[in-house]
């Protein structure tokens, strides 16, 4: 594992992706420039995650998890002890937050979920299975949710909502495009205003 690169940061963000990283690619260069806060670490569940490839990229420490060692060990809270965690965000993270890191953590785990909440959420519920949900209810709208986490998936506390029109047109795939322009905007700017409130 790689040391922090930036310690001296007032603000340490952990983020917890399981895919790509394109949310995560967005935090990362929106705070490139704030010195003030620093991307810690990036676990992941998955050994070949792109995200892991992104944080290499970008210098960024990294670790990789088992299930086991993930709800039955303490070696997650040990390490974000470690990196001086301030705050973790889930950006396309799968699986579901044990309560031992919820209460470690209290209202300092976010999540970004692709619909618009309480719709649409639930075990289950993430990435096309989502935007195939809509598309099949005819909603005439969808977007994003920005929310706490607690021990129930979609579930906590909810921070930020934007939704997006939909036409018949839309197909699941575009759907997909538009929330995830509205992810990618709007998710590191509500980070920013949690930590300018905190800091």
């Amino acid at each position: 594992m790689k040391e922090a690169n930036n310690s001296s940061a007032s603000y340490q963000i952990a983020i917890f992706a399981s895919g790509r990283g394109s949310n995560a690619e967005q935090i990362i260069d929106y705070f490139s420039d704030n010195p003030s806060v620093n991307i810690c670490l990036i676990l992941s569940n998955r050994s070949k995650a792109k995200v892991l490839e992104l944080a290499e990229k970008n210098h960024i420490p990294t670790l990789i998890t088992t299930r086991d060692e993930f709800y039955h060990s303490d070696k997650i809270t040990k390490n974000l002890v470690k990196y001086n965690v301030d705050l973790v965000v889930l950006a396309g993270f799968l699986w579901l937050i044990p309560a031992y890191l919820v209460k470690a953590y209290p209202d300092k785990i976010l999540n970004i979920h692709p619909a618009l909440l309480p719709k649409f959420g639930g075990k289950g519920m993430y990435g096309m299975n989502i935007h195939k949900a809509v598309h099949n209810a005819k909603e005439n709208e969808t977007g994003i949710t920005i929310h706490y986490v607690n021990e129930v998936y979609d579930d906590g506390e909810v921070i930020f909502q934007a939704a997006c029109k939909l036409s018949g047109e839309d197909t699941p795939e575009r759907i997909a495009e538009k929330v995830l322009a509205l992810e990618h905007h709007h998710l590191p700017r509500v980070i920013e205003q949690i930590i300018n409130t905190r800091q």
